[in-house]
């Protein structure tokens, strides 16, 4: 696909910058005086929304996340799982080292006060205006745990309302939870690096059931590869839950992670291109580069927001 005129450079979106920035909804602390001011992050018909790593500098109780979201005016998130095990009290369960464990973690699948933890943090993020999409247990399907904590995991996430489980791709994983993920109609997502190139999911890794996809990291792609990201999301947007959105250099680049608007990842583009076709899965942005002195990650998400909605304008 030929790549499309880059439409909001660096210095053009530093105003909207600026003013989201004032206009942030209400400071962290304040969150819960502020809960009638629910954010709407959907722009001209584009979901953005944050992968909570990019907070990863910041305290990461579930509150404390919904905190940043609003001040960011984000209503859409993919909530990782410390943040999810710390509310809903996660059992110090173990691995697949003891038999015993799966039967363990099919209890707790089962366990009335965790699923009513999972109800009451699916109704706090849904009364603030924020929709939790995807859940991410990065061992999901590893050899080293049980079925019962896949289980486990699949109960949690759909408590939650969220479509999707992410984690690092792996076909090993992909052949243990297949099943799994179509029985729940919870898709395992698989999220890139560096590693995928275009013909990596013509393999037989999507094969294996019907709720197993794709959590395509436009930035990562980009650093390694020297063809277009947007072919890749055209081809398999059926197989796409989400997008993770950061901005790269390519490879003769350097491949570093830049402030939106000055890598070379086609963030723009791949935001007109779900506007054009209709897509219905969000991009999510990872805050990545480095923090420039005196701001915060919640603040760079801000910035983030402000290029995608400008983008979006």
């Amino acid at each position: 696909m030929k790549k499309e005129k880059m439409s909001v450079s660096r210095r053009g979106f530093l105003g909207a910058t600026a003013a989201a920035t004032a206009a942030t909804i209400v400071p962290v602390r304040l969150w819960g005086q502020a809960r009638a001011a629910k954010p709407n992050s959907k722009f001209n018909g584009v979901q953005i929304g944050v992968i909570t790593y990019s907070y990863h500098r910041q305290p990461q109780s579930a509150t404390d996340v919904l905190g940043y979201l609003l001040e960011n005016g984000l209503s859409s998130v993919e909530l990782m799982n410390g943040s999810i095990n710390g509310f809903i009290k996660r059992p110090g369960i173990g691995g697949a080292d003891d038999p015993a464990n799966n039967d363990k973690w099919l209890a707790a699948a089962e366990d009335k006060d965790i699923l009513a933890k999972c109800a009451e943090l699916r109704k706090l993020y849904a009364d603030a205006g924020v929709t939790i999409h995807t859940t991410k247990f990065d061992d999901i399907g590893s050899d080293k745990i049980t079925a019962g904590q896949n289980e486990f995991y699949f109960k949690v996430t759909k408590a939650l309302g969220a479509v999707a489980i992410t984690r690092e791709i792996d076909e090993n994983c992909a052949k243990r939870v297949a099943a799994m993920a179509d029985k729940h109609k919870i898709y395992v997502s698989f999220h890139n690096h560096e590693q995928i190139n275009a013909k990596t999911y013509d393999g037989t890794i999507l094969s294996h059931g019907q709720y197993l996809g794709i959590n395509l990291d436009i930035g990562h792609y980009t650093a390694a590869n020297d063809d277009s990201v947007l072919e890749i999301i055209e081809k398999y947007n059926k197989r796409i839950t989400s997008l993770h959105i950061k901005d790269r250099k390519n490879k003769a680049n350097g491949r570093a992670n830049m402030p939106f608007g000055e890598g070379d990842t086609p963030i723009v583009e791949a935001l007109k291109l779900i506007r054009k076709n209709r897509y219905t899965f969000p991009a999510d942005i990872e805050q990545e580069y480095p923090i420039p002195e005196g701001s915060t990650s919640v603040q760079e998400v801000t910035k983030c927001v402000a290029f995608c909605k400008k983008a979006m304008s």
